[in-house]
């Protein structure tokens, strides 16, 4: 576990376009309702928030910029560590070290930032969300597998 760390604190990483706010790229789209509550009550939390977009250049430093003016300051941006912290022998990687990655694209979709919160905070999986909030189950189907191969 990185210095500084402990078992409550996550890392979560963050995408922008179509997560904090909607969808608009290169332009930056409305804030998504209750996007950059949600991420400074996770921080306020001690969870380090890490931004990770496709943007690059001065596209990101508008994203950075948006967030900043919104009072959200990022642990990291699209990177595992704050500028400055990597030291020659550090070696880049394309993939992020995170606990946790909030993206639009992810499968399922992007849920409402109430029900982020809360799966974050209880650390609940979603089974566990539909269980313990809409007392519901998760729908048991058969798994891909069973379905192909009919076992």
């Amino acid at each position: 576990m990185p210095k500084g760390r402990n078992h409550t604190d996550m890392i979560i990483a963050v995408d922008f376009d179509g997560t904090i706010v909607e969808h608009k790229y290169p332009q930056i789209g409305k804030e998504r309702p209750f996007a950059i509550a949600t991420l400074k009550k996770l921080q306020a939390e001690r969870h380090r928030l890490i931004l990770w977009s496709v943007r690059e250049g001065h596209l990101l430093q508008e994203a950075v910029d948006f967030c900043r003016a919104r009072g959200l300051e990022f642990y990291a941006v699209n990177s595992n560590l704050p500028q400055g912290e990597e030291d020659a022998s550090y070696r880049h990687s394309r993939k992020l070290n995170a606990d946790l990655y909030i993206d639009d694209r992810n499968v399922g979709g992007l849920h409402d930032w109430g029900v982020i919160y809360e799966m974050i905070h209880n650390r609940w999986s979603y089974e566990q969300y539909l269980s313990e909030v809409q007392g519901m189950e998760a729908p048991r189907k058969p798994s891909l597998w069973q379905r192909l191969f009919g076992r």
